[in-house]
């Protein structure tokens, strides 16, 4: 059997009461105590307003992330409007219970904006599906992350705002957790766009002062 790559750090906030949500992973994909990429992608957009981050197997998730990401278009096709957060999470959550006995070993993070406002949804490997209404990490570096998000988070902190709390997090994971490293991905995602933020602008934020 190939090694699998594993090991990350990704977070998600939900932004100034509901005005967006930010996505955050870092780059690093491990094969053990090797370092199989600096460069791997962990967030992906499977909805006009609606990301997936990844964590676990990253073949297994790439192959969620295709099955989800004909799910919505074919959804928009034939009902002519997108499909919820809430109702994407649930898909997701059953595609996943429908694997249990040979399980995509995942742990995702789905956040974006609908009719409803923001969301954000954790879900695990079994299809454990939990809306979180503020904040969540994922992976191997997220209870460092968990530190500095529970410490620094407010329900009215601006997109802005939060964008540089979940770069902060981030960082401070890849500190400690050696199975994350390399770039940082950010994606915001409000009422009118879907912006993954260029690397020059996450180094800005990084490294301006808080």
């Amino acid at each position: 059997m190939d090694q699998v790559k594993k090991g990350t750090t990704t977070v998600g906030l939900i932004c100034g009461g509901g005005v967006g949500v930010v996505l955050a992973s870092e780059k690093r994909a491990t094969m053990g105590s090797f370092i199989a990429s600096k460069d791997a992608r962990k967030i992906y957009q499977v909805d006009d307003r609606l990301g997936i981050t990844t964590a676990g197997i990253m073949g297994d998730a790439q192959a969620l992330i295709r099955i989800m990401t004909v799910e919505t278009k074919l959804y928009k096709v034939r009902r002519g409007e997108p499909m919820t957060v809430k109702a994407t999470a649930t898909l997701l959550s059953n595609v996943l219970n429908g694997q249990r006995f040979y399980p995509y070993i995942v742990q995702l993070l789905l956040g974006g904006m609908d009719r409803n406002g923001a969301h954000i949804f954790s879900i695990d490997l079994f299809g454990s599906n939990t809306e979180e209404k503020e904040i969540a990490a994922t992976g191997s570096g997220s209870p460092i992350a968990y530190g500095i998000l529970e410490d620094r988070y407010s329900k009215d902190m601006s997109l802005e705002e939060g964008t540089a709390l979940a770069i902060q997090s981030l960082y401070s994971a890849i500190r400690r957790d050696s199975a994350s490293g390399g770039e940082i991905e950010v994606v915001q995602i409000t009422e009118d766009k879907y912006v993954t933020l260029r690397e020059e602008k996450v180094t800005e934020i990084r490294n301006s002062p808080s």
